[in-house]
Order: structure tokens, then sequence, then C-alpha cells
């Protein structure tokens, strides 16, 4: 079983990989921005970048939900800070990461050519300034941002299967 979040800045593709992951997976998907609270959504709209406090109960509410819900299920959350990945893990034993690296000016350029979209440009570099890299945490694997989303979706299967392995070993 997987439960699973895929984690990024904005404009990383996480939604883009999400989705692709839960159709190979044939498993739900959840996109974390859907849940966020009504005044998170006012700030992220009106330009201003989110606190801790903020982001806290929507957290918690992600993490609740996934424990909520049987079987295998795909998460989309920036889970930018160490802190963040951990109060989901409480909430999820087992919880594993797909982390997409992304450099600041494409994930500007490509959050800049979304239209219609909650978050404006002006506040990727806001995420990348909060970004604590899960490079070498346990349970996370990285994906580059500038290969396909068939070769990242490759990848993560393929890192799926090793888990797998060594779950039941």
């Amino acid at each position: 079983m997987h439960k699973l979040v895929v984690m990024g800045v904005a404009g990383s593709g996480k939604s883009t990989l999400a989705a692709r992951l839960a159709y190979a997976l044939a498993c739900p998907l959840i996109e974390g921005d859907d849940f966020h609270l009504d005044e998170s959504q006012e700030k992220m709209r009106n330009g201003i970048p989110l606190e801790d406090s903020d982001r806290e109960p929507w957290l918690t509410r992600l993490g609740q939900l996934m424990v909520s819900r049987p079987g295998d299920q795909v998460l989309t959350c920036s889970a930018l800070k160490r802190r963040y990945r951990e109060l989901l893990r409480s909430c999820v034993p087992g919880l594993l990461f797909v982390y997409i690296d992304i450099d600041v000016a494409s994930a500007a350029q490509r959050v800049g050519s979304r239209s219609g979209h909650l978050f404006p440009k002006s506040l990727v570099t806001t995420q990348f300034a909060a970004l604590e890299s899960p490079a070498g945490e346990e349970g996370v694997f990285e994906v580059s941002a500038q290969i396909t989303p068939q070769q990242q979706v490759d990848a993560v299967l393929q890192w799926l299967a090793t888990q797998a392995e060594r779950s039941t070993a």
C-alpha cells in the first residue's frame, strides 16, 4: 500500500505528476490546495505569504484526511519544511514523499504562465525561502522538474517498487 505526497514549491509540477501517479496506481488523488482554509486562500490571492500558523491546521487536515481513507492515495502538498513533513508523518505512519526539484527561474516562469490559479508568481521566492530540502530524509525520493512527466512517473514507480520490496524483506 502506498500513501504518497508529491511535494515541492509552486510551479514544480506537483499536480501534473500526482495526477499521473494516481492514474498509474489506480488510486485517489487529493489536491492539497483544495483544503486550505478560506483565510489562507484569500491571503495567497492577495500575494501574502502563508505563515506556519496558517499551514499547520491545513497540514493536520490533510493528514487526517489521508488516514481516514483506506488504500493507496496520492496527495499534492508543498510540505516545504521538515516540521510540516513530520506533522504529516505523525498522522500517516509510513508516508512516502516525492520531492520535485526545480530552480527559482523555472518555477517563476511556470507560475507566471498559469491563469486563474490562486497562487501568484510574486510568492514563488517566498516558497524557496521557506524550503528545507528533504534530501536525506527517510522515505523521500527526489525527481527533477526538468525531465518529462512520463520520465518522472517511471522513476517514481520504480522507486515505489523498491520500497515495497524493502518492506517485505
